[in-house]
């Protein structure tokens, strides 16, 4: 039998507390987005960004869009949107409608496989202008 004596068992104790969390990643909880100043898009979604090559609304969407990404977004895909391999380093979409598509899915509906959470639902806590300005601040970090 290994004696740890009591400097052991707390080192044991707060390592195993540290890699649970590790795994917890997906147990987060979304944040809400602070649109103002973003025009409204309506109830329906859009098929492709909006905001994409809006050059009158671009400082704006992209302050908000930088702050969501940051609040909701970077523990799991990095910091400045470059992927530390948790998840996909979402640089790489395409800027097309199939990147859209597939962007647009994801966020909206979440990440669930064999009933673990991988990324939480955004749908109903982020609305579509905050989503889309999400893409578009991804989209303006693939240049780096």
């Amino acid at each position: 039998m290994v004696k740890y004596g009591p400097f052991g068992v707390i080192a044991l104790t707060l390592s195993i507390g540290y890699s649970m969390q590790v795994f917890a990643h997906g147990d987060v909880n979304p944040q809400a987005v602070d649109t103002t100043g973003l025009p409204k898009l309506g109830e329906e979604w859009v098929d492709t960004n909006p905001f994409r090559s809006d050059e009158k609304l671009k400082l704006a969407v992209l302050e908000i869009g930088s702050s969501a990404y940051n609040q909701n977004c970077a523990r799991c895909h990095g910091l400045e949107a470059i992927s530390g391999g948790i998840a996909p380093d979402l640089r790489y979409l395409k800027e097309d409608l199939e990147g859209d598509e597939w962007y647009q899915e994801r966020v909206r509906n979440g990440a669930v496989r064999d009933g673990k959470v991988y990324m939480p639902k955004f749908d109903g806590v982020i609305s579509q202008e905050g989503i889309w300005a999400i893409r578009t601040y991804v989209d303006s970090r693939a240049e780096d």
